[in-house]
């Protein structure tokens, strides 16, 4: 059975996705959008990543390193283990960013709110804390996109957007999908976790290529780092 401490904690962290005001629709992103093209309940893990110190295997014991830092990326966490991880720091000046790069800024909101409101949906149905943990990191991830979102004037995508809501709709088929498929068990939402992870990490990896701006850059580093540590929990969690 679930206890109070945790129903409260991800109602808590729920809550934080709520942002009144007018409901804005985000531009067609077709081919650009979070999970375009890419198949639902990959089991592989994620493709490599040569930057900040990493290398393409995961499931470290309780750690990368040391056990404490993500490479160079800024991102530290507690291990492997649960997924959890520090805040995004934004420290870096402003730059500017071409239409193309605001509309991937717009899609990195719906990309984080979607892993926000599917890792709670599980934490709420199954007993593994990685849900619970990982969920949390995912608000403050959308915090610090939402904050770039207001640097550069782009509408915010998931403002006014309840639990599970989006406004795009190839965004919305994908969650409802990744959903379904969790409700099969445990095993199966922990895959769906581990598609949502990887297709993070090759989105951000895409969206940093050719990108100037130091405080975007900055932000997607560091989200990045965050979804190879989820990765790597959630394939460790696999094999319990």
């Amino acid at each position: 059975m679930r206890t109070t401490t945790r129903r409260t904690a991800i109602l808590v962290a729920a809550g934080a996705l709520g942002l009144g005001g007018i409901v804005v629709a985000a531009p067609a992103l077709a081919g650009a959008g979070p999970f375009a093209g890419l198949p639902v309940a990959a089991a592989t893990p994620g493709p490599g990543w040569s930057g900040g110190g990493m290398g393409s295997g995961y499931g470290m014991g309780n750690g990368y390193g040391n056990g404490h830092g993500m490479g160079g990326s800024g991102m530290m966490g507690a291990g492997a283990r649960d997924g959890t991880c520090l805040d995004p720091a934004i420290t870096a000046a402003k730059g500017t960013l071409t239409e193309q790069q605001k509309t991937t800024l717009i899609a990195m909101a719906q990309e984080e709110k979607l892993a926000h409101d599917l890792y709670t949906a599980f934490a709420g149905k199954y007993d593994a804390v990685v849900f619970d943990r990982i969920a949390a990191s995912e608000t403050r991830h959308l915090a610090a996109v939402r904050t770039l979102l207001t640097r550069y004037g782009v509408a915010d995508p998931t403002a006014g957007k309840t639990a599970g809501q989006f406004s795009d709709p190839t965004v919305q088929a994908t969650y409802d999908k990744l959903l379904a498929q969790g409700q099969a068990g445990q095993a199966a939402a922990l895959r769906a976790g581990v598609t949502v992870e990887q297709t993070d990490i090759a989105d951000l990896t895409a969206a940093l290529d050719g990108l100037s701006a130091p405080d975007v850059t900055q932000v997607y580093t560091q989200l990045r780092a965050a979804s190879q540590h989820h990765l790597a929990a959630f394939q460790n969690w696999s094999t319990r």
